[in-house]
Order: C-alpha cells, then structure tokens, then sequence
C-alpha cells in the first residue's frame, strides 16, 4: 500500500465514485477525497485564452504581428 497522495479521474454514481484507475489503496481503507469537477475543452481553451476569451479580432492581430516577426533578421547580441 502506498502512502502517497493518488490524482485519478472518476464518474460520479450517486454517492459512488467509480475512478478510471485503481489507486492502489487496501480495500475498505479511509481516505480524503476532494472532488473537483473537469474542465470541459470549450473551458479549458477559454481559460487558457484569458485576456483575448472574448476579443478574437485582437488575438488574430497579437498572431499576425508574431508571425511576421519570423520573417525578420535577426541581430546577433553584442558581445
């Protein structure tokens, strides 16, 4: 049996956590749970978009402006 904390995704049943791994732990053992609900992928994205969730107009420019600066030279650093 190991002592260390186990992250696994589940399914909610009722009262009943059915997890998608065995976390190893003794049968009928106590245990901690936190349950915290998964990110949908529309959330995620909109998470990870922060600022520029709700303005895709200035993300396509903040985008066009890196991918123009790939074309440019670049200078060496001075030494």
């Amino acid at each position: 049996m190991s002592s260390e904390a186990v992250v696994a995704r589940g399914v909610i049943h009722g009262k009943t956590i059915e997890l998608d791994v065995d976390p190893g732990l003794t049968e009928g053992l106590q245990v901690a749970v936190t349950v915290q609900p998964l990110a949908t992928s529309e959330e995620a994205l909109r998470r990870s978009f922060g600022g520029w969730a709700d303005d895709a107009s200035e993300l396509d420019a903040f985008l066009e402006g890196v991918r123009n600066g790939r074309d440019q030279p670049r200078t060496e650093p001075a030494s």
